[in-house]
């Protein structure tokens, strides 16, 4: 998936569908979501202070949910990342459960090793690398409760 030719409108409709999809089936989603670990992330927006929701594909690593802010290959950063490095608590809904996390931006060793793994698991991911210029970030989120 590729959100590079989107404008900001259309990839909120296209979230909102996902939400949806995710939340009417406990979880799940279809089409090209069919089989992906899906989690959905709330957090504060770092400008506006409300509460905004994301879908986003994960993978685990140890006791964490691992995110990559790839916006799709898209050439900068998802607004997602800009709200969780200013706030970092999140909620997650992860199938029908719901918990409080804390997003924390991997750097170094522990963003290589993270990052490796989820690219093994879903080698898309390292394909959104190779077609940007930026240095996409890897975000642990991990449960708080």
């Amino acid at each position: 998936m590729s959100m590079k030719g989107m404008e900001d409108g259309q990839v909120l409709s296209f979230n909102q569908q996902i939400i949806a999809e995710f939340r009417e089936n406990e979880g799940r989603c279809g089409g090209m979501f069919e089989g992906n670990p899906m989690l959905l992330m709330t957090m504060t927006g770092a400008r506006s202070g409300r509460q905004l929701t994301s879908p986003l594909t994960y993978h685990r690593h140890g006791d964490d949910y691992v995110v990559m802010a790839s916006a799709g290959g898209h050439p900068s950063h998802p607004a997602w990342y800009h709200n969780i490095v200013a706030n970092p608590q999140v909620t997650l809904e992860v199938g029908v459960d719901v918990l409080s996390a804390a997003a924390v931006v991997l750097e170094g060793d522990e963003r290589t090793e993270a990052f490796s793994a989820m690219c093994e698991a879903m080698p898309r991911f390292g394909d959104y690398q190779e077609s940007v210029d930026r240095e996409i970030p890897i975000v642990a989120l991990r449960p708080t409760g």
